[in-house]
């Protein structure tokens, strides 16, 4: 095992739970500046009425939820922060959690992609049961997302719930009747729903989560909004076997260690996911609604 700052036992809970939360993962002036980058996003939607701005696979980098209008701005998803803010690839490459994930599948650690998911007060939006690998096959599973509190997450405005164990168990189908829905089926969320637990706490924080992890999130229900910064990064030996549905200058960046030109394979079946046409998943998901009409 890499040294790092988790004692052995916090080491053995990540891999027994597949996530670990951390506090204070991002520095008060890391904290600030992503913040006032994501204020400077959502002041800018408002001149907006549909998904706009361009990423490397030609798709809308700002997502905008179905409530979004001028008044009251609902800017959901920013792709790629890291290609457009200066603070965001900085916390991306530095940050306070990131000596952990090299701890856990290091000591050599690549950037995979990162986003920005927000919540704002009165939206709609939700996530459905998933499991990140399904979007993301890679010669072996060492992928841990970090996912960075930009506000204090409660169990009221829409906390990420994990369901632990899950993932040592089975990769489960995100394709249904032939839709890719980026979910799972009903039968499997309401088998494994009852066991979810709520992971919230203040500004700065961050949970690490194993990318098999069975999760999802509720609306926001409160009148505080719930914004994550999520910087995903993999083993160096983990080697893409799809498009990466976030794509960014910076993928494949070495952020701790070294490049050794070695690959690394696990034992796994998947159908290959779908390959996102809009905006973000969050179209993809909302065809497991439609399917079910």
């Amino acid at each position: 095992m890499t040294s790092g700052p988790l004692t052995p036992h916090q080491v053995d809970s990540y891999w027994t739970n597949g996530y670990f939360f951390v506090e204070n993962a991002l520095t008060d002036d890391q904290l600030a500046e992503l913040i006032a980058d994501f204020d400077a996003w959502t002041e800018e939607s408002r001149a907006h009425t549909a998904p706009y701005g361009d990423t490397l696979a030609h798709r809308p980098r700002f997502d905008l939820a179905p409530e979004h209008s001028e008044d009251a701005p609902r800017l959901r998803r920013v792709a790629s922060p890291v290609e457009v803010s200066d603070a965001y690839l900085g916390a991306m490459r530095d940050n306070r959690a990131l000596d952990a994930v090299a701890q856990l599948i290091g000591p050599n650690v690549e950037f995979n992609n990162s986003k920005i998911n927000a919540k704002q007060p009165g939206a709609s939006t939700e996530i459905k049961y998933h499991q990140d690998f399904m979007f993301q096959p890679h010669t072996n599973e060492d992928l841990i997302a970090c996912l960075f509190f930009l506000d204090d997450v409660t169990l009221e405005n829409g906390p990420l719930n994990v369901v632990p164990g899950t993932h040592r168990n089975e990769l489960w189908d995100h394709w249904h009747d032939g839709i890719y829905t980026g979910a799972v089926a009903p039968e499997v969320e309401a088998a494994h729903v009852g066991d979810a637990i709520p992971v919230h706490g203040p500004a700065g924080s961050a949970c690490l989560m194993h990318t098999r992890l069975l999760h999802g999130s509720a609306p926001n229900r409160s009148d505080h909004p719930r914004t994550l910064f999520i910087a995903e990064y993999r083993a160096e030996d983990a080697k893409p076997l799809q498009v990466n549905h976030l794509p960014s200058v910076h993928e494949g960046e070495v952020v701790r260690g070294e490049r050794t030109n070695r690959v690394r394979c696990s034992s796994y079946e998947m159908e290959f996911p779908e390959v996102p046409k809009e905006a973000s998943f969050f179209a993809q998901q909302a065809k497991a609604d439609a399917s079910a009409t």
